[in-house]
């Protein structure tokens, strides 16, 4: 449901709320010019306040993969990060592959039943 504070989270967590999206309805949310996937910036946004905010549901074995992940990066490589930061430079990554390489991307690949 669309109010009049909502922006690009809201409808990006609408179009996740399980219902299954005809082609024209994806045709008429996005302009078939955007290609762009990644941000402007060459960098993902560190430690600073963000005004958009999604909720993603993670099963027990995931969250803890992802615990594991920050710890490693700090242990190993001397990479302190917040979880939310880690998820964003996943996130960064995969757009960049699927901008790459499209079809062949991981995202896709993983994605495709």
């Amino acid at each position: 449901m669309r109010g009049p504070m909502s922006g690009p989270a809201e409808e990006a967590e609408a179009a996740t709320d399980g219902r299954a999206d005809s082609p024209a309805d994806a045709d008429e949310r996005a302009p078939a010019s955007v290609r762009r996937l990644r941000p402007t910036t060459q960098r993902t946004s560190g430690r600073e306040r963000h005004e958009e905010k999604i909720t993603v549901y993670v099963s027990s074995e995931e969250l803890f993969a992802l615990e594991q992940a920050r710890l490693v990066l700090r242990a190993e490589h001397g990479v302190a990060v917040d979880r939310g930061r880690l998820v964003r430079e996943a996130v960064a990554e995969l757009l960049v592959d699927l901008e790459a390489r499209g079809e062949d991307s991981m995202l896709v690949r993983r994605l495709r039943p």
